[in-house]
């Protein structure tokens, strides 16, 4: 077990370099690797089942407890990326498989990472995993009709299809997850240990396969696509840090809600995009994974070493609470 355990750190450790390294073989060789497009939705399912392991009823304690920052947190993740998405797309003039991608990609639930980019950070972290488990049960409603509201005018688009999808591919296996970490507490927390290598290993077969079914197009837009994808990451960080300072949260709050709006579920986004929408909808999700782990890595060491002063914090948060109640 020591040894999965170590090539499981490995892995994990080394995300980015795997992913950067099969997607550029996927491009130059995509015939092996575009049969696994059939299979990504059943690979998400992995990846969220993997999610639903880690979280437990304890998570969402926070909703009776602090019930004001998980709707902030919730309320911005839904507001802000979608219509960055909407915008970043019409702003660059993106063709409509492509500006369909970037709103699907805007509409999806919190990334995974953001929990682990968080506690880097020095966070909230136990606020960071609320939200994140809210957005993603939340996910099968507010993703479709926010997509669908939208995106409509851009591309054809089956509510209920999508909806179901979304219930399949999330909700399902992350409501497993969390029932096989109650009913089995000590065999879970055993193969958590694992589980985000499996996760990881999932995220690079989705994203080349991506690669590999675009191959032939994605030469054309790589530039524009780089370029809308890297202004929307950038502008949800910047939008959840400000806006969760703007509504009265501490420092460690607004590091959470910052990361819960900058990181998203791209791989949920990519397997929509290829069950709905045309495959090049689901590029703009591809290079999200490679590019928010990027920045995302980046900023949480940046915070990790300028810790916080928790007294001025709470004193700070104490006045805007007295002025808010006044």
């Amino acid at each position: 077990m020591k040894y999965l355990e170590k090539l499981a750190q490995f892995i994990c450790r080394n995300m980015t370099l795997w992913v950067v390294g099969f997607s550029a073989v996927a491009f130059f060789y995509p015939e092996p690797f575009k049969p696994i497009g059939k299979n990504i939705s059943y690979l998400l399912g992995v990846i969220m089942l993997g999610m639903g392991l880690t979280m437990s009823l304890e998570d969402f304690r926070l909703v009776l407890t602090r019930p004001k920052d998980v709707f902030y947190g919730v309320f911005f993740r839904y507001l802000i990326m979608p219509l960055v998405g909407f915008g970043v797309a019409h702003m660059l003039g993106l063709p409509p498989a492509l500006a369909a991608g970037m709103v699907l990609l805007g509409a999806a639930p919190s990334g995974t990472g953001s929990n682990v980019m968080t506690y880097i950070a020095k966070g909230d972290t136990a606020l960071s995993i609320t939200v994140s488990s809210i957005n993603t049960i939340l996910a099968p409603v507010l993703t479709t009709y926010i997509f669908a509201y939208l995106a409509g005018a851009m591309i054809p688009i089956d509510v209920n299809a999508l909806l179901m999808d979304i219930v399949k591919i999330v909700l399902v296996p992350v409501a497993a997850g969390v029932a096989l970490h109650m009913l089995a507490p000590i065999l879970v927390e055993k193969l958590t240990k694992v589980v985000p290598a499996v996760s990881v290993t999932c995220i690079i077969a989705i994203i080349a396969a991506v690669v590999a079914l675009n191959a032939a197009k994605l030469a054309t837009v790589a530039l524009v696509l780089c370029v809308a994808v890297a202004i929307h990451n950038i502008a949800g960080l910047l939008l959840g840090y400000y806006s969760g300072r703007v509504v009265g949260m501490s420092k460690k709050k607004s590091r959470a809600i910052t990361f819960e709006i900058g990181m998203e579920n791209s791989g949920l986004a990519v397997a929509l995009a290829l069950a709905h929408l045309d495959p090049m909808a689901a590029l703009p999700a591809a290079v999200m994974t490679v590019w928010e782990y990027i920045t995302g890595s980046v900023l949480a060491s940046y915070w990790g070493n300028r810790p916080i002063d928790e007294q001025t914090e709470s004193a700070s948060e104490d006045e805007v609470n007295s002025f808010q109640q006044g």
